[in-house]
C-alpha cells in the first residue's frame, strides 16, 4: 500500500468570482485512518498458523446499534449558508427551554421536521453559517499570530470588536444621509473607533464531530474543517484551500485515544451552460449600456468638442511680483497679443488685465511689490498641421509696470515682453530697464485628440 501524501499548506485562498455565491457547491470527504480501539487482536495464535486471521481486523458493531463502518468514513455535498445540524445542536434544541431567541426556535422547527422524515442525513459533517453564535464567538476570539503567548496589539482588540458583515447597513434613507459624510473635528476617540476595515462580509464554518463511537455530540470533539468568507466584491477566501491535486488534510486528536483522521475539500460547483451564458452577456450587455446612459445623461451635452485640426490653448497665470523699482504703490498693467495668421480668441474672452495696487516691502536692498494676482485666458489655431514647424508664430505676453504718486498721477515704470514658451521649461519673468515682474502659470493645451498635458513656466 503506497504511503499518504498528507498536504500541509493550511493557510488561506483567496478567489474572485462574478457567478452569485449561491452557486458554490462543496463535497467535503472525512474518513478515519487509525485508532487505538480498532483492531482487536486475539489473545494468542491458534496452533499450526504464523498468521493473524483476518477476521480479527473486522471492526464490531458499537453500542449505539450503527455498524462502525458507517461512521469510518462520510462525505456530504455543501451548498453556501446551507446549514447541517449537529447532534450537540439537536440534543439541544429538542429542549424548547432552551431556545432563547427566534434563530433557536427556527432551528427547532427545522429538527423536528428532520426527525419526522427520518432524521438528519448527516452525522459527523456540519456547518455553522453565519447568523450562529459560534461564527461571533470564532471572530472575536482568534488570534493573529501562531505564538503560543501572543499579545494583541490595539488594531486587534479594535478589530475582535467589529462585525464586519454587520457593516452593510445603507447610510441613506429616502436620499437623506443619516450622518454626516465628512467629520471636519474628529476626536481621538472617533479616530480610534473608526479606524478600522468594516468590509460587509459573511462567515461560514465547515466542522467535524471527531467524538469516538457513541459519544457524538460533545464540544470539545468538534474540530473546523474549512472556513469561507465571502464579501460584497465577490471576493472568496477558502482556509485551508480546496484540495484538488493536493493529498488530503490530516487531523490527529488528542486524549487517551489519539485517532488519526483524513479528509478532503472539492469544488463541486456546476458549471455554466452556453445558454446561461450566453443570457448573462446579454443581460450585463443591457445593464452597462444603461448605466453608461445614465452616466451621459448626468454629464449632459453642454461640452464643446475641439474642432479637428484645431490646437486650444488655455493659460492660468499669476502676476507674482515686482521688485526693484524706485517708487511705491505699483501696479502691472498685461495683455496678450494673438498673432493674426490662423490665431483667434472667444468674443468673451479678456486678452488683458490690470493688478491691483501695491504698496512695496523691504527685501534686503530692494523693495518688493507682492500682487498675488491670477488671470486666465483661452485661445485656438486652426490649421491641419499640428507639428511644431507649422507654427509660424506664438502669442506673446507684454507687461507695462507702472506706479501710483501722492497726487493721484500715473508713472510708468518699465515695460517688458516675452514669447509664450511652446515647451516646458523653467520659471522666467519679463524684465525691463534692469527691474523685474516675476510671472508664473501653468498651461493645458488641447488638440483635436483632447489629449491635455500641464506644462509650467
Amino acid at each position: 500500500m503506497a504511503e499518504t501524501v498528507w498536504s500541509t499548506d493550511t493557510g488561506e485562498a483567496v478567489y474572485r468570482s462574478r457567478d452569485p455565491v449561491r452557486n458554490l457547491r462543496l463535497r467535503v470527504h472525512l474518513q478515519r485512518i487509525t485508532s487505538s480501539n480498532f483492531l482487536r487482536y486475539q489473545p494468542a495464535a491458534q496452533p499450526g498458523k504464523d498468521l493473524i486471521d483476518l477476521a480479527t481486523f473486522r471492526p464490531h458493531p458499537t453500542a449505539s446499534g450503527h455498524r462502525s463502518e458507517e461512521e469510518e468514513e462520510e462525505e456530504v455535498v455543501i451548498g453556501w449558508q446551507e446549514k447541517l445540524f449537529s447532534q450537540f445542536e439537536v440534543d439541544l434544541y429538542r429542549n424548547e427551554a432552551a431556545c432563547q431567541n427566534p434563530l433557536d426556535h427556527q432551528y427547532r422547527q427545522e429538527i423536528l421536521k428532520l426527525e419526522a422524515s427520518g432524521g438528519r442525513k448527516n452525522r459527523r459533517i456540519f456547518t455553522y453559517t453565519d447568523s450562529d453564535r459560534y461564527t461571533n464567538v470564532e471572530e472575536h476570539c482568534q488570534k493573529m499570530t501562531t505564538a503560543a503567548r501572543e499579545v494583541p496589539s490595539f488594531l486587534v482588540e479594535r478589530m475582535a470588536n467589529v462585525r464586519r458583515r454587520r457593516q452593510d447597513r445603507r447610510g441613506m434613507e429616502g436620499g437623506i444621509l443619516k450622518s454626516r459624510i465628512v467629520t471636519w473635528e474628529p476626536s481621538e476617540e472617533f479616530v480610534r473607533n473608526n479606524h478600522v476595515i468594516n468590509t460587509p462580509l459573511q462567515t461560514m464554518y465547515i466542522m467535524a464531530d471527531l467524538g469516538p463511537y457513541g459519544k457524538l455530540g460533545y464540544k470539545k470533539y468538534e474540530h473546523v474543517l474549512c472556513t469561507l468568507k465571502v464579501d460584497s466584491n465577490g471576493v472568496i477566501t477558502v482556509k485551508p484551500d480546496f484540495t484538488g491535486l493536493k493529498g488530503p488534510y490530516r487531523i490527529e486528536t488528542e486524549g487517551e485515544k489519539q485517532e488519526l483522521w483524513k479528509y478532503t475539500i472539492d469544488n463541486v460547483s456546476s458549471l455554466a451552460q452556453p445558454e446561461e451564458e450566453e443570457r448573462e452577456q446579454r443581460v450585463f450587455k443591457d445593464l452597462y449600456g444603461r448605466h453608461k446612459e445614465y452616466l451621459s445623461s448626468l454629464v449632459g451635452t453642454d461640452f464643446e468638442m475641439t474642432a479637428p485640426g484645431a490646437l486650444r490653448l488655455f493659460v492660468n497665470g499669476e502676476v507674482v511680483s515686482a521688485q526693484g523699482y524706485e517708487y511705491d504703490n505699483l501696479y502691472v498693467h498685461f495683455f496678450v497679443e494673438l498673432p493674426t495668421t490662423n490665431w483667434s480668441s472667444p468674443a468673451f474672452q479678456q486678452l488683458s488685465g490690470i493688478t491691483q495696487t501695491c504698496a512695496t516691502k523691504s527685501l534686503g536692498l530692494d523693495k518688493v511689490a507682492y500682487f498675488s494676482y491670477p488671470f486666465t485666458f483661452e485661445a485656438s489655431f486652426l490649421h491641419e498641421d499640428e507639428s511644431a514647424d507649422a507654427l509660424p508664430e506664438w502669442p506673446v505676453l507684454y507687461c507695462e509696470v507702472l506706479s501710483l504718486d501722492f497726487w493721484q498721477r500715473y508713472r510708468v515704470e518699465g515695460y517688458g515682453a516675452v514669447v509664450l514658451p511652446a515647451t516646458p521649461g523653467p520659471s522666467w519673468s519679463p524684465v525691463s530697464s534692469g527691474k523685474g515682474c516675476g510671472v508664473c502659470w501653468t498651461v493645458w493645451r488641447d488638440s483635436a485628440s483632447r489629449v491635455p498635458f500641464t506644462a509650467c513656466w
